[in-house]
């Protein structure tokens, strides 16, 4: 395997955004490392060892096995992630944590299969859409099976629940649905009935409502379910042009919730200001800008809707958990791609960008 018979720009960018993540890691948990496990790099150990390390094995077995084989084994490879989503309501299998069912552990090891499932999902629907070229804008052979499939899935999500990750997964596949050649009427039926959904999820779950109503008025419970968005938004702004400097906020010290979470895009601007979160943004930009130049050039239209689908799973995530963190809407609680903690994320990550590397070295 030779890097330079791959997309090297991309492998620069990619490499540039996992060594940013790690340091920005390295510094939101000091504390948090320090205060649990008597250790002040505790989090960032385990995730090299539990994220990283096999998330680099994944990523080289996507190098080495050419992206079409993923064509023949998609439907198994859907049953396997809808298999593992059954396995987190098993009981002493499944996960119960922070009011979410969403893990299952195997051992002294935790797995998200969320992240697997969403992997599994963008497979298959670039092979279908493939196959569907001429009958996607139909309605019975094309947005009726799509719902429904997408349904079906989402439903799994909806009970965990986690929506974060549904909303980032219904953003990716609405758009890979447009780039393959449905129709924007289409994608307006699909969005109006998917708010009727959404709306009906907040209404019976109080917790979601409570999040809609901090999101419009944030300052109205400031100690309460607004505590969390206000400390962003103070770690954010008092970060102002330069920031207080690599390792010095002062938010990541109890005062700011979840700080190598979904907060930790915060944390960052913090300590980095204004100017390093227009880098760290710029480095996801180029990412995204790059990848679908990769996605262009694939021989097939699998190859093109899978990058582009996998593509949009990434940099989506990364845009809605920063958007939430800096108060442009609801924190959904979905980490921040390459940067927060969690070996699930980052290891089915990897094996993406594998994946879309394995892609560009099959030019047309």
């Amino acid at each position: 395997m030779r890097i330079r018979d791959y997309d090297q720009i991309f492998f620069m960018l990619t490499s540039a955004i996992i060594i940013f993540g790690l340091f920005i890691l390295a510094s939101a948990s000091l504390f948090v490392s320090a205060d649990r496990f008597g250790q002040s790099y505790y989090y960032l150990f385990h995730q090299i060892i539990f994220g990283l390390v096999p998330g680099l094995i994944l990523f080289y077995l996507a190098l080495r096995i050419p992206y079409k084989y993923l064509r023949s084994y998609a439907l198994p490879l859907l049953l396997v992630g809808i298999f593992m989503m059954f396995l987190v309501f098993v009981p002493k299998i499944g996960v119960y944590h922070g009011g979410a069912q969403r893990w299952i552990a195997l051992g002294s090891i935790t797995f998200q299969p969320s992240e697997f499932l969403k992997f599994a999902f963008i497979v298959y629907l670039s092979a279908w859409f493939e196959t569907k070229t001429k009958e996607l804008k139909s309605f019975k052979f094309g947005l009726l099976p799509f719902a429904i499939m997408t349904g079906f899935i989402a439903s799994f999500l909806v009970m965990q629940p986690d929506i974060g990750t549904l909303g980032v997964l219904i953003v990716s596949i609405f758009a890979l649905y447009f780039l393959s050649g449905g129709a924007m009427k289409q994608l307006g039926v699909l969005a109006g009935v998917g708010a009727v959904i959404l709306a009906l999820l907040i209404l019976i779950e109080p917790y979601r409502m409570e999040r809609l109503t901090t999101f419009l008025s944030p300052e109205t419970n400031i100690q309460g379910s607004g505590y969390q968005i206000n400390q962003a938004l103070i770690a954010t702004g008092s970060g102002g042009l330069f920031g207080r400097g690599f390792g010095m906020s002062r938010q990541k010290f109890s005062y700011l919730p979840e700080p190598i979470g979904d907060s930790i895009f915060a944390i960052f601007a913090e300590e980095m200001g204004f100017l390093g979160s227009i880098a760290l943004l710029t480095l996801f930009l180029l990412f995204f800008v790059r990848g679908i130049k990769i996605t262009k050039t694939a021989p097939d239209s699998f190859g093109k809707y899978l990058g582009a689908g996998l593509l949009f799973l990434i940099v989506f995530q990364a845009i809605i958990n920063i958007s939430a963190i800096i108060g442009l809407m609801p924190l959904t609680g979905i980490p921040l791609s390459f940067v927060s903690y969690g070996g699930s994320a980052m290891m089915i990550t990897l094996m993406e960008v594998g994946v879309i590397f394995n892609i560009s070295k099959q030019k047309t």
